[in-house]
């Protein structure tokens, strides 16, 4: 009986064993379980705050593209300001209507892209002053310059007349009609005839130009060539055509006349100064004021 007894304190022992050994894990368990539900109450309020933080972003990144649109059109605009200004000084100083049309196409795109409808006004002033360009007549500039350029390079070339005003032509028609005793005497007259000259005053003066003479009335010739050809490049009409006159009056008092070379020379400086008549440029200022008054309105009050 009391080995029994014994038997059932050991296994009632046992049993309490076995519950405290329960409870603790139950214990652990529901630690476990309080752990978890607190990380989940965490991450479901970061859940919660996802849509408020999204919407921030996306607010923020709204704030950027208004910003960087406004400053691109800033940007453009400026730009078709700066070629607008570009097409009226390239046709009022420089008289140079090709590089203005070409600026104003330029400006003209640059407000396409803004695609702002108050500059409707702007875009109907270019289109206007683009086709009063285009109707402009348009001496030809880059001919007129290249033929100049060429007639000063064949100066050296061109001959001189003979001293006492005589051409060419003229003294070998006089030659044929004498003989050769005729021709010795008239060219020894001519000698002693010139030891002593008496020019009336109204009388232009043809003396035997010497070599250092020549030489500086060929260069005086070719630099009013090349000052004709700058001052038509620079629009200097009144400097242009000063030039011109200067270099056909030496063709006309030092070279021969007859001279087939300097015929074609005297020609084609009439034909270049008749050709760049001084043409009335057109006002292409309307679109340069309008967008001006454009930038000046858009700006925002201090």
């Amino acid at each position: 009986l009391a080995g029994r007894i014994d038997e059932s304190q050991a296994l009632l022992s046992g049993v309490e064993d076995d519950l405290e050994d329960l409870v603790s894990g139950d214990e652990a368990l529901e630690s476990r379980i309080a752990g978890l539900q607190r990380e989940l109450e965490s991450r479901a309020d970061i859940l919660e705050s996802v849509p408020g933080r999204m919407s921030n972003l996306e607010n923020s990144v709204a704030a950027m593209q208004g910003a960087a649109a406004g400053a691109r059109d800033t940007w453009l605009l400026a730009e078709a300001e700066y070629y607008m200004q570009i097409a009226n000084a390239q046709l009022q100083l420089g008289n140079n209507p090709q590089l203005a049309m070409l600026a104003l196409e330029m400006a003209d795109e640059r407000v396409v892209q803004m695609a702002n409808p108050a500059l409707t006004d702007v875009r109907r002033a270019l289109a206007e002053e683009l086709a009063a360009l285009e109707a402009m007549e348009k001496p030809d500039l880059e001919g007129a310059t290249l033929t100049l350029a060429s007639l000063a390079r064949v100066v050296d070339s061109l001959p001189l007349r003979a001293p006492g005003g005589e051409t060419r032509e003229s003294r070998e028609a006089a030659n044929e009609e004498q003989g050769a005793v005729a021709r010795a005497w008239a060219s020894a007259k001519e000698a002693m005839s010139g030891l002593v000259k008496v020019t009336p005053p109204d009388e232009e003066t043809r003396t035997l130009l010497t070599p250092d003479a020549a030489h500086l009335i060929r260069n005086n010739l070719a630099l009013q060539l090349q000052a004709a050809r700058l001052a038509l490049l620079r629009g200097e009409q009144s400097i242009f055509e000063q030039s011109l006159e200067d270099a056909d009056a030496l063709l006309a008092q030092y070279f021969d006349g007859d001279s087939a070379q300097v015929k074609s020379a005297q020609a084609t400086i009439a034909e270049i100064s008749d050709s760049m008549v001084d043409v009335a440029a057109p006002d292409i200022s309307e679109s340069l004021r309008l967008i001006r008054q454009f930038r000046v309105l858009s700006e925002p009050a201090p």
